[in-house]
């Protein structure tokens, strides 16, 4: 083949291969638009029958909400006209119970009408008859006071004079008859009545020591215990729970709290903080601690050794604390936890004379105190808190009535109850056990013996014993020995509603006639 028909078939296949991209370039839209046109008419349809799909759901839906709501309405309104038939059957009810009740109230109004009607005459026939007998009576009482010679108010106190003279005797023998009747019986009741006897010793008086003061070696220390602006002291105060009282006194401050065991903790402290000379907050809590841990220890070997001096085994630890603590306690002047010893040693004596058990007794005399030891801590009585540790702790009955008796809060079921009591007045009353001025102490005798004297018949009166026992004696021509006994008890319950006094105070009226003649 020659050049020119090669270049010819180039050219051709040039020109064929333009004319098949032109063509080619021409169709491949129109097929993409054909297929894009097909797939959207698929869409449309697809979405067509979804929306027709939708709204048929739809359709069901409300169909149903109404449906539900037809029936959620129905049920309303037939329970609405259950309550408004029930509501009509009460109203019903209570106007047919209205009407029961009206015709009950009138039949009771005509009754009481006819009753008042009744009364009415019956108090109209009363009246006649009272001014009858009135009258009658006005007759009599001036017929007898012709006879008599008398009005009618000296013969009403010549009547009662003679009636109070007889009773006042019936009485004084029946109370001498019932007295001599129980001193028969002495022999077969001794042991009760020894207790008993004891007993009456008993009343409760205390007081309680507040303050504690501690020795400075200067004045200089004041400044030193109250620091910068009142730092150190308000520490003090707030660790220990108490009040430090600095004043114009040299060398000595005072620490005040109801508390007797914060009381020594603080006092203990200050004696410590003194003695170390580093006085800073810091320092501070440390002694704090340190006196707190020494007041305990101090407290639980005081209950042991207690336990341990009166030979009571097997009582518990926690119990024998509160013992303890009574150590820095004090019930008028004296000192609680000693108290509590004497009347344990005293209880235990008794119980060994009259042949009881004598290690309870001494655990009841113990323990008879005990609620003192936490009264600032709980609510109530140093009884009731008594009785409430005794029972935590297990303590036998005999042991818990010996505490809420000791006092008469109670009745005392057992004898050791009695004897506990009875020991109890013993070691207070005993001399120098309680605090005492010499001028309340003369004011209570004068009281004793001005009581005594008041009374009608009596010549003179002696307190003796320290004022627990006072003698009257009388004039034996006004008095006779049926009436001593009547003015024994009176003067009892004179000076019981009018004095305030430790124990009890026995009344001995003296009735004495001589009759002396000389033969010549």
């Amino acid at each position: 083949m020659d050049t020119g028909t090669a270049v010819l078939l180039i050219i051709l296949f040039l020109v064929i291969g333009l004319i098949a991209g032109f063509l080619i370039c021409r169709l491949i839209p129109a097929l993409k638009s054909k297929q894009a046109t097909k797939k959207a008419e698929k869409i449309i349809k697809d979405a067509e029958i979804k929306g027709e799909h939708i709204i048929k759901n739809a359709q069901l839906d409300a169909k149903s909400t109404v449906y539900e709501m037809k029936l959620e309405a129905e049920r309303e309104i037939k329970e609405r006209k259950q309550e408004a038939v029930n509501a009509e059957n009460k109203l019903t009810a209570r106007e047919q119970s209205i009407d029961r009740r009206d015709l009950a109230l009138l039949e009771k109004e005509k009754n009481l009408e006819e009753k008042n009607d009744l009364l009415d005459r019956r108090n109209k026939e009363l009246s006649r008859k009272e001014n009858v007998l009135q009258e009658k009576i006005d007759a009599i009482i001036t017929e007898l006071e012709k006879v008599s010679q008398m009005s009618i108010n000296e013969a009403k106190t010549e009547i009662f004079k003679r009636v109070e003279e007889k009773l006042s005797q019936e009485i004084a023998a029946f109370i001498k008859n019932r007295e001599d009747e129980a001193k028969e019986q002495a022999d077969n009741k001794a042991r009760d009545l020894l207790a008993l006897a004891i007993d009456k010793y008993a009343q409760e008086v205390t007081t309680e020591r507040t303050v504690s003061v501690v020795p400075l070696p200067s004045d200089e220390m004041k400044g030193r215990i109250i620091g910068r602006e009142g730092r150190n002291i308000r520490t003090l105060e707030q660790l220990l729970g108490v009040d430090i009282l600095i004043d114009d006194t040299p060398e000595v401050i005072t620490v005040s709290c109801f508390d007797p065991i914060r009381r020594e903790t603080a006092r203990l402290a200050l004696e410590l903080l003194i003695k170390d000379g580093r006085i800073q907050p810091g320092r501070i809590e440390e002694i704090c601690e340190k006196a707190k841990a020494e007041v305990d220890r101090s407290v639980k070997e005081a209950g042991m050794q207690a336990a341990l001096k009166l030979g009571l085994p097997r009582i518990n630890k926690d119990l024998l604390t509160y013992v303890g603590r009574l150590k820095y306690r004090t019930s008028y002047g004296q000192n609680v936890f000693d108290h509590s010893v004497q009347v344990a040693y005293l209880a235990g004596v008794m119980a060994a004379e009259l042949g009881l058990d004598q290690n309870l007794a001494k655990r009841a005399g113990l323990l008879h105190d005990v609620g003192k030891a936490a009264d600032f801590e709980m609510d109530g009585s140093h009884v009731e808190i008594g009785v409430r540790l005794a029972k935590k702790y297990g303590e036998p009955e005999v042991v818990v009535n010996a505490i809420e008796s000791h006092h008469g809060d109670v009745p005392a079921k057992f004898v050791i109850s009695h004897l506990v009591a009875a020991a109890d007045t013993l070691s207070a009353a005993r001399p120098g056990a309680r605090s005492e001025t010499l001028e309340n102490y003369i004011q209570r005798i004068e009281q004793i013996e001005n009581i005594c004297k008041q009374f009608e018949g009596v010549s003179s009166s002696f307190a003796m014993q320290s004022g627990r026992e006072v003698r009257v004696m009388v004039v034996p021509d006004k008095v006779d020995d049926l009436a001593s006994f009547k003015l024994a008890r009176d003067i009892r319950d004179k000076i019981e509603n009018e004095m305030t006094y430790p124990g009890q105070i026995k009344v001995s009226v003296i009735r004495e006639l001589r009759a002396t003649e000389i033969a010549k």
